[in-house]
């Protein structure tokens, strides 16, 4: 006759031999999108929050009945517990202007200027590339004089397949923009190189106002203008994305709070 106690014991082990089969399953999932994703490369950096062409075969969870034993806890979305690093952000909240058009050409397209992220994980200074996009550069100038990026924050890290962090966005939702779309620029031989700084975009020719930095070299395809390189503070770029995001996926909102505090852009003489 099986004991009071023995039954416990066997239903206690049942229980978790079900618990780590579904987490090994939930991992061999989470391991072939992954993969899936990186191997096509099927990612669209979008003004409209990043749409993975890939996503129409992630997440294929179990839809049978909830089991009885398993707890709230053990089905709960996995949350990235590290230490945060970065400071808190200064006071201000995002202006979130939009405006009727893409602004007049104001900048010397034959000059050199640089754009200044002062972020709450440090400074990041970035050259850019007016001659070889000039319409962008031109459209960064303006909104950083109309404070339009301050007190915003860089909404998604991606840190498989692709190595980003996409900011500009004032509502932090990958929705967000100017009011304005831009024409693609300096897309002939494009590449993604560490350090590249380059723009969002939902399709041809949608610019506005959220950009990407290159963290490690990205086999992105050739869609996405290139406006300029990060001269200093690649080591914040670095610690950001080695802090992964919120969630623990290669795909979301960094784990730190990177806000720019400020965004300011230069000629430089």
């Amino acid at each position: 006759m099986v004991s009071k106690e023995q039954r416990q014991r066997h239903l206690a082990r049942a229980k978790h031999e079900r618990q780590q089969r579904r987490r090994a399953e939930a991992r061999t999932r989470a391991k072939q999108r992954n993969s899936l994703i990186a191997a096509v490369l099927a990612v669209v950096v979008v003004a409209g929050g990043g749409v993975w062409i890939a996503s129409a075969v992630s997440g294929d969870d179990d839809k049978g009945g909830q089991d009885p034993t398993v707890n709230a806890a053990d089905t709960a979305p996995p949350v990235n517990n590290a230490p945060k690093t970065c400071a808190a952000p200064e006071p201000g909240e995002p202006a979130a202007q939009s405006y009727p058009a893409e602004p007049a050409m104001a900048i010397d397209t034959n000059a050199a200027y640089e754009m200044v992220l002062r972020t709450t994980c440090g400074d990041i200074t970035i050259a850019l590339e007016a001659a070889k996009a000039p319409r962008t550069v031109n459209s960064f100038n303006f909104l950083a004089e109309q404070k339009y990026f301050d007190h915003t924050q860089c909404h998604r890290l991606t840190t498989e397949g692709i190595f980003v962090l996409q900011c500009g966005d004032p509502t932090a939702t990958g929705n967000g923009g100017p009011g304005y779309q831009l024409p693609d620029e300096n897309l002939g031989g494009a590449s993604y190189p560490a350090g590249t700084v380059a723009m969002a975009n939902s399709g041809p020719n949608t610019g506005g106002s959220q950009f990407f930095l290159v963290e490690k070299d990205s086999p992105l395809p050739s869609d996405y203008t290139p406006f300029g390189r990060i001269t200093g503070g690649m080591d914040v770029l670095q610690k950001i994305a080695a802090a992964g995001t919120a969630d623990m996926s290669s795909d979301g909102a960094p784990h730190e709070n990177v806000v720019l505090n400020t965004v300011a852009v230069t000629k430089k003489t």
